[in-house]
């Protein structure tokens, strides 16, 4: 009887295009193309099998997860570039941080609420506006972002959106019609209860009456509807642009 150890068995090199193409034929497109990569990392890190196991579908969650984030903005409208992180809250003392941070946990939209956001020109209401949309998108609840010329215009069409946050901005530059102001009233009715809605607007409460087309009637309903469950951020303070054009200036 021979004193020699027999060789342990040679492990079979794995068939990576074939593994590759199961992935696939799964719909895991992004592990089957990450497959090789996070393959040499373990083999590198001598990695056990459920630890590839596992980075591999967190590879195919995240990946999946940044595409969906990427196709719902583009389908939302909404203008690129407003964050929450970006706004300056030390320009705008009258911008509480922590109730910005509560409003993007989300739940106010979760439970179909109005947010009202006032102020003058310049002072940052679009750009709240827009960061709790792309907030809500990361949350995965649907966005759906007008200028409120273009929402009277898709309403006409019957083409506006019923998404889970409807952001109508800029109301108030431009008075309202006695159409139009019909068409708004339809529209929060509509959402009233069943979707949360964020309006940006440079008018106080008290002006709405003159700037929907001066119907009183028709302006008690709207604000009974929007006021009754509800958050409303008056913003007191200068223009970012302004700031922006002074430091402009002073640099030259």
């Amino acid at each position: 009887m021979s004193s020699e150890k027999a060789l342990p068995a040679r492990q079979a090199t794995p068939d990576i295009d074939g593994l590759r193409a199961q992935l696939a034929s799964l719909g895991l497109d992004f592990a089957a193309h990450a497959l090789g990569d996070l393959l040499t990392d373990a083999a590198k890190a001598d990695e056990s099998g459920p630890g590839l196991l596992g980075r591999l579908l967190e590879h195919e969650r995240s990946q999946r997860e940044e595409r969906r984030i990427r196709t719902s903005l583009k389908l939302s409208g909404l203008p690129t570039g407003q964050t929450i992180s970006g706004f300056d809250f030390s320009f705008q003392p009258s911008v509480e941080r922590s109730r910005i941070e509560t409003l993007a946990t989300c739940s106010w939209i979760r439970e179909k609420q109005s947010l009202l956001i006032l102020g003058p020109p310049g002072v940052g209401k679009t750009h709240l506006a827009i960061a709790l949309g792309v907030r809500a998108i990361e949350c995965g609840l649907s966005v759906a972002y007008y200028r409120i010329e273009e929402l009277m215009h898709a309403m006409r069409q019957d083409a506006a959106k019923p998404p889970a946050l409807l952001i109508v901005d800029e109301m108030g530059f431009d008075p309202f019609s006695r159409e139009e102001a019909a068409l708004f009233f339809r529209l929060v009715s509509y959402r009233y209860g069943r979707g949360a809605i964020c309006i940006t607007s440079n008018k106080a409460i008290n002006e709405w009456p003159e700037m929907l087309a001066g119907d009183e009637a028709i302006t008690s309903a709207i604000l009974d509807r929007l006021l009754h469950s509800s958050c409303v951020l008056s913003i007191k303070g200068r223009s970012y642009r302004l700031r922006d054009l002074e430091a402009s200036l002073a640099g030259r």
